[in-house]
């Protein structure tokens, strides 16, 4: 069996495509688990439009804080008995600038693939030769008795062996956040407010 032959059918498309399908399935699928998770975690859903009412857009989601804050006393009526007031403040943070955004990218993909055929051939050939002769005679007549044979054995066995090892190496980093999101992101750290409550 020819060793070129061997390795010539060989579907590579299979031992090297199949792992770089793979790793696309998984940065699309990557990609797509963002995406749901700021729709299912940072918007509350969107009510459905019934019969002549209009459907109301998804809204953001926001975290309400409440606490007490010491702040200067600028009532001039009781700003001498108590330098400082506690007041109520309340904080209204969106949901998503408190979480860390899933962003995984696959970095690089290392295919290692290798082919080991060994081919043994052996041949083995006997030969075997026997023969035997009399003469026998009286005065006149001659008998003459002989024998012959001949054996030869031709005996041939080819072997192949086939190993093949497939390994792959794939790097997964934390992406840096998509340009529009992260401009979004920063529109939503802009609209934290708080309100204070004497």
């Amino acid at each position: 069996m020819s060793l070129v032959s061997e390795l010539n059918s060989l579907d590579f498309s299979v031992y090297i495509g199949g792992p770089l399908q793979a790793a696309v399935k998984a940065q699309h699928d990557a990609s797509i688990s963002q995406v749901n998770f700021i729709k299912e975690v940072g918007f509350i859903p969107a009510v459905a439009a019934s019969t002549g009412v209009t459907a109301a857009p998804a809204q953001l989601r926001y975290v309400d804080f409440n606490y007490q804050k010491s702040v200067p006393n600028l009532d001039p009526a009781t700003s001498g008995a108590s330098p400082t007031k506690d007041v109520n403040v309340s904080l209204k943070v969106p949901f998503l600038t408190m979480l860390t955004i899933p962003a995984l990218r696959i970095d690089e993909v290392t295919i290692d693939f290798n082919a080991k055929l060994n081919s043994v051939e052996t041949q083995a050939v006997s030969s075997e030769f026997a023969g035997s002769a009399s003469v026998s005679g009286k005065i006149w007549k001659i008998k003459f008795n002989a024998s012959a044979s001949y054996k030869k054995t031709n005996s041939s066995t080819s072997t192949t062996e086939k190993s093949y090892t497939l390994g792959v190496h794939v790097r997964a980093v934390n992406d840096e956040l998509p340009a529009g999101l992260a401009r979004i992101l920063d529109m939503l750290e802009d609209s934290i407010g708080s309100t204070t409550t004497p």
